[in-house]
């Protein structure tokens, strides 16, 4: 469904990402994995539309958009969880919920009934400041807002960062419904190994800025973690 191919970026003169590839395939999650620092945020963000690539494709259902503006993005069905939330802190759950819909194709103005059903604290908490959320509820929030632009490809930047065990699990078990349930493709950049292999169908390793592994989640063994992945 989403595909990088032959993908070059650069910060200046520091070449970041190298002749890289990556496959994603539909209805299914692809984790996007390796030691901070090695370019999975900077791949996440030239997918988005938000860092310029130098050369190379990246194809969404068969289309390059490696060309086209971020804001385009979104109304093609690209969802994006960008690392740290980034919600908007003064502004209300709800509020922040509905900045979500002008990007739907469908002309929808209301948020969907579904992602109060997904996450029930958020229609609790619907008048409540972002910024007084727990981090956890933020997270929720973030996930709740990329999902009102009704994604059929959702991107999630490390989701469970700096989240207790319990919204972790919580997170978990909604990426694996919409995927099994809904048929939502999902790339996501995970550091836990647990939750990678509980929720991830596939995963694609990066080290300094290349591709080094890939594969069926069942395939990431000792070799492969202790090489790439450990501290």
């Amino acid at each position: 469904m989403l595909s990088v191919n032959q993908l070059n970026q650069y910060y200046g003169e520091s070449h970041t990402l190298w002749d890289l590839n990556m496959h994603a395939p539909k209805g299914q999650c692809t984790v996007l994995m390796g030691r901070n620092g090695v370019g999975k945020t900077t791949l996440l963000q030239c997918i988005m539309g938000l860092l310029p690539v130098r050369s190379g494709e990246i194809l969404y259902k068969d289309q390059p958009i490696q060309k086209l503006s971020a804001e385009s993005r979104a109304p093609m069905g690209l969802g994006y969880v960008p690392q740290g939330r980034q919600i908007f802190p003064l502004l209300s759950v709800e509020e922040n919920l509905r900045i979500g819909l002008p990007a739907r194709s469908d002309g929808l103005t209301q948020i969907p009934e579904f992602i109060y059903e997904l996450f029930p604290v958020l229609k609790e908490m619907l008048g409540r400041r972002g910024g007084d959320l727990s981090g956890g509820q933020q997270q929720q929030l973030a996930i709740g807002r990329a999902l009102v632009t009704d994604p059929e490809f959702l991107i999630l930047d490390e989701p469970t960062e700096g989240i207790q065990p319990n919204i972790v699990a919580e997170i978990g078990d909604i990426i694996r419904r919409l995927i099994d349930e809904i048929g939502l493709s999902v790339l996501l950049v995970e550091q836990k190994l647990p939750f990678a292999r509980r929720v991830g169908d596939n995963f694609v390793i990066l080290d300094r800025g290349r591709g080094v592994a890939t594969g069926a989640m069942p395939e990431l063994n000792d070799e492969l973690i202790k090489q790439y992945l450990t501290v």
